[in-house]
Parts: C-alpha cells; sequence; structure tokens
C-alpha cells in the first residue's frame, strides 16, 4: 500500500490518495515510475501489526485455547 501526495511545498495541499498496488507485476512497476516522473510523493505504508491481546481474543473465539482446572492438570497435559 503506497500513499500518494504531491511534491508541492506550498501551504496548500491538493489532494492525498492511497493506493494498493502490486509493485512485482509489470504494470504495477510502470505505475509507480510513471508517478514518480511526475514528481509524486511517495511513501510506503506497512500494515499493522495486530498485539497479543487482540490475537489472544481471536485465539479464544476461535476455540484454540484450553481451561484447566490446576497447574498440575495443565503440565499433565503438557506431559511434564
Amino acid at each position: 500500500m503506497c500513499i500518494f501526495a504531491p511534491k508541492f511545498k506550498s501551504k496548500t495541499m491538493m489532494a492525498t490518495y492511497t493506493i494498493t498496488l502490486n509493485e512485482r507485476t509489470a504494470s504495477g512497476k510502470a505505475l509507480m515510475a510513471y508517478l514518480e516522473a511526475l514528481g509524486v510523493l511517495i511513501a510506503k505504508v506497512k500494515p499493522k501489526t495486530k498485539g497479543s491481546y487482540l490475537r489472544s481474543q481471536e485465539d479464544k473465539l476461535a476455540g484454540r485455547v484450553e481451561k484447566f482446572s490446576s497447574s498440575e492438570e495443565m503440565f499433565k497435559s503438557l506431559g511434564i
């Protein structure tokens, strides 16, 4: 995902667009080269990673969590 904005240093910015494209394809590379030739500011955006709390909630909803009544029971199921 890339964010494109004009390189103008004036106080008013006309527009900001977010475009998702595959830079591995020939057409994606050509589009990136064309936009750079026009002087468009290109900033790559990394996708947000999920924190441990959100991942744990997803695990709970998906049923990937086991419940134990005691620590001894948990260690026994782990083979420790």
